[in-house]
C-alpha cells in the first residue's frame, strides 16, 4: 500500500514542472506556519476574534441601518411639497413648464382652483360664495436637503403670490441623516483603529514566542516574505473569521429592518445586505492584514 502511495506521488511529480512543484511547497510551507502561528497564539485566538466580531458587528449594524434610513428619508422627502399658489390670471400649465425646468425639480402637480373648490365642497358647504381659492402646484424635489435651494429658485419667477413647505421638519430630518452618516463614518474610523491595535498586540506576541525560531531563518537565508506572509496571512484570518461571526446578529437586525420596511410600506434598498456583508469582509481583511504589517515593521526588521 506504502509503495503504491510513493508510486502515485512520483507520478504526479513527473507531470508537474519543477518552477511549479517549488511554488507549490512554499505556499505549503506558508500555509503551515499560519497554521502553526495560530496554534500557538492558544485560547487568545477566541477573544481575538470574539473581539473582532463585536466591533464589525457594531459597523456593520449602523452600516445596514444607514441604508433603510436613506430608503425611509426618499420616501419621507417624496412628501415634501412646496405648494406654489399663482397670482389670479397665471396660467398654471405655462407656470409649471417654467418650474419644471429648474435645478433639483422631480414632480409637479397642479391643482386649479376649480379642483380644490370643489374639494372643499366635499367637506364644507360653501355653494353660493365666490371661489376665492388661487392656482397651486405642488412641487417634489429630489432631495429634501434641496428644498430652500429650489424656493430660492421659485421665489425668482415671476406670478407667484406665495409658497410654503415644512420647513422645520425638513430641516430637522436633513439634521438627523447627516450626523447619523457622520457617526457611521466615526465608527468606520473606530473599527479600523481597534482592528489594528487588536492584530497589533497579537501578533507582537507570536513574534516574540517565535523570535529565536525566526532569527535562525534570517540567518539560513530565508527570505523576509516567507517571514511576513504567513503572518499577515494569520491577522487576515482573524478578520475573516470576525466578519463570519458577526453575520449572525446583522442576520438578525436585517429581519427586523424588513419587518419595519413592511410595517411602514416602504420597499428596502434592494442590495444593502450583499453590500454590508461585502463592505465587511473587505474591511475585516484588509485593517486586519494591514495591522499585521504594521506590527511586523515595527517589532521585526525584516
Amino acid at each position: 500500500m506504502n509503495n503504491k502511495k510513493k508510486l502515485i506521488k512520483e507520478t504526479v511529480k513527473k507531470h508537474i514542472p519543477q518552477r511549479h512543484l517549488s511554488s507549490i511547497r512554499i505556499m505549503y510551507r506558508i500555509a503551515m506556519e499560519t497554521v502553526y502561528g495560530i496554534k500557538r497564539t492558544g485560547l487568545l485566538n477566541i477573544a481575538i476574534v470574539a473581539a473582532m466580531a463585536a466591533i464589525l458587528t457594531i459597523f456593520g449594524s449602523l452600516f445596514r441601518t444607514s441604508f433603510s434610513l436613506s430608503s425611509f428619508v426618499d420616501k419621507l422627502g417624496d412628501t415634501f411639497e412646496i405648494s406654489v399658489y399663482l397670482k389670479p390670471n397665471v396660467d398654471p400649465v405655462y407656470m409649471s413648464s417654467r418650474i419644471r425646468e429648474l435645478e433639483h425639480v422631480k414632480r409637479i402637480t397642479i391643482i386649479t382652483k376649480e379642483q380644490a373648490w370643489e374639494e372643499m365642497n366635499k367637506d364644507i358647504d360653501v355653494s353660493g360664495m365666490e371661489n376665492p381659492l388661487p392656482d397651486t402646484l405642488h412641487v417634489t424635489v429630489d432631495d429634501p436637503s434641496n428644498i430652500a435651494i429650489v424656493c430660492d429658485e421659485i421665489k425668482k419667477v415671476s406670478g407667484i403670490e406665495e409658497m410654503s413647505y415644512a420647513q422645520d421638519i425638513a430641516k430637522k430630518l436633513q439634521t438627523f441623516t447627516n450626523v447619523f452618516n457622520t457617526v457611521t463614518v466615526f465608527v468606520l474610523i473606530a473599527v479600523a483603529i481597534l482592528t489594528i491595535i487588536i492584530i497589533n498586540c497579537t501578533i507582537q506576541l507570536v513574534i516574540q514566542s517565535r523570535k529565536e525560531e525566526i532569527e535562525i531563518m534570517r540567518l539560513m537565508g530565508v527570505s523576509n516574505w516567507y517571514i511576513k506572509i504567513p503572518l499577515i496571512l494569520q491577522g487576515a484570518i482573524y478578520g475573516f473569521s470576525g466578519a463570519i461571526i458577526s453575520l449572525i446578529p446583522l442576520n438578525t437586525i436585517q429581519n427586523a429592518l424588513f419587518k419595519l420596511h413592511n410595517f411602514l410600506v416602504i420597499p428596502p434598498s434592494e442590495f444593502a445586505m450583499n453590500i454590508v456583508v461585502f463592505s465587511l469582509f473587505v474591511i475585516a481583511v484588509f485593517f486586519s492584514a494591514g495591522g499585521s504589517l504594521l506590527s511586523i515593521k515595527k517589532h521585526l526588521q525584516v
